[in-house]
Formats: C-alpha cells, structure tokens, sequence
C-alpha cells in the first residue's frame, strides 16, 4: 500500500555550500532538493541500498529551479517534497520547495525517469511505483521566468576541462546538481575576464535538461551565451555541456544578476 503524500523535512545546508558571500550556491541547493527525494524515498521504504540490490534507480532527465531569496549558513530550513505524478510506471515528477521561518527559499520541479542497471528506461516494479501516492492539489510545477528582451547576437564563450573520477556518484556519472556548477564556472571565468566581480553572482533560476552523462576522464567543454533579460532585469544564460567527440550531455540555461553590477553593464561585457 502506498504511504507517501507530502513529507515535510529539517534541512541544514553544509559549511561547504557557502560562497564567499557567505550565501548558498544554486549547484548545493540543488543537491539539498536531491537529499529530500532520497529522504522521503528512504522513508517508504526504497532507501538507495534497495535500488541497487534490485538493479533498479530513478535519475533526473529534467529539473527546474526557482530562487526565492538567497540563504545563509546555519539558517534553519524546512523542506517539503511530493510526487505529483507517476506515467507508465516509468516518469516520475516530483515537487520540492525549501523555507525559511514559512517563506520560500527554493522551489523546483524534478522529471525523474526509472531506469534498469544498465541505465536504460525501464517501467519500475509495482513494489515501488505502488510506494509514491500522489498529490496534486498543491499548485503548478515550476518554471524559469520569461524572456522580455531577446538577444540574438551575443558571442559563445566556453570553458573546458577534463572530468575528475572523485566527481562520480553512485551510477558512476556526473551527478546531475554538479552540471549547474560547471555552467555557473563557465559564467564565473567570463565575469573574471571582464573584471566583474565573480562572488557577486546570484542565483535566480535555472533548468537543465539531460541527454547523456558525463563520465571521468573526458574533456568537457561547456558552451554559454547571453540570450536575453527577464522583465525583473535578470541576465537569461544558455549552455550546452559537451562530452567525448562532442556528444550533447545536457543543456542548461540560467538566470542570474550580479549585486552592484547592473543588467546592461553585465550583458555588455558578456556580448
């Protein structure tokens, strides 16, 4: 019988997730909302060890984030996530909205996909589709603020490296929080080179969506561009992660502003 409706968590960030600013980065916000999955998986009885002695897992293909405020460390946090739908026992949605003192923080929308231990699509077995009831009286998922004013002409600029094998998780990929660290670090060596300051960078929503994993040892070459502000004056970013022969891993866009940096000097200096 399925016991999982809205599961409400304690939520503690860790010392390392803080910037210079001493504010959370988007990449660790994103690895907190991953925790509460895993949380209230555990709790209905599928904790990660159950995956993989049942070779079977969920992994993300879509999530999108909203960035209600930024938060500092040792703030007390509250996380609330459910599932808010299950399609052909095999695509998952599932909410997450992290607060402070009842204020959001952060809110995302998670597209999960079951897959078998070779990592293919699979439909998940009825003793775990059966776990996850569904609510769907608690509004809309999320999604990235619209584009006001398009920019079509602003330059590629790219960052490349070669990918760690401490980076691995547990399907022996990247992870999929750490591909908004690589298109942040992309945005962070841009700002560098303009002479903007990189610590004043401020998360305001983000989505990525997951084509094939990133695996260690290959370059990596991140590609990123301005394609237009928001009605807020936020900098709209896209990026296109690329692996072995220039394989599409994931694309991602961004939307960030900088404190003390207007929108116009910021797309200046990146178009």
């Amino acid at each position: 019988m399925s016991t999982s409706m809205l599961e409400e968590f304690a939520l503690t960030l860790p010392r390392n997730a803080f910037s210079p600013r001493e504010v959370a980065r988007a990449g660790d916000l994103w690895r907190a909302c991953q925790d509460v999955a895993v949380w209230e998986s555990t709790r209905v009885g599928w904790p990660p060890g159950r995956y993989r002695d049942e070779g079977t897992s969920f992994i993300v293909r879509t999530m999108t984030a909203v960035h209600h405020r930024e938060t500092h460390y040792g703030e007390p946090l509250r996380a609330r996530t459910w599932v808010s739908r299950f399609r052909r026992e095999m695509f998952s949605t599932r909410e997450v909205r992290i607060e402070a003192d009842g204020a959001p923080i952060c809110s995302a929308t998670q597209e999960w996909v079951h897959v078998a231990a070779d990592l293919s699509p699979s439909r998940a077995p009825t003793s775990l589709s059966s776990a996850f009831a569904l609510v769907t009286d608690r509004g809309e998922s999320i999604a990235l603020p619209a584009i006001a004013e398009k920019i079509e002409d602003a330059r590629r600029f790219e960052l490349r490296f070669r990918c760690w094998h401490l980076w691995m998780d547990p399907l022996a990929h990247v992870n999929h929080p750490v591909y908004i660290d690589f298109a942040d670090e992309s945005l962070a060596c841009a700002l560098k080179r303009a002479r903007l300051p990189v610590a004043a960078l401020v998360p305001i929503a983000e989505t990525a969506t997951f084509r094939a994993g990133v695996v260690a040892d290959v370059e990596v070459r991140v590609e990123s561009r301005v394609t237009g502000t928001t009605a807020a004056g936020d900098v709209v970013l896209a990026h296109r992660v690329l692996g072995v022969d220039d394989q599409l891993c994931a694309t991602i866009k961004t939307v960030r502003r900088l404190v003390g940096v207007s929108s116009a000097q910021l797309v200046a200096a990146l178009r």
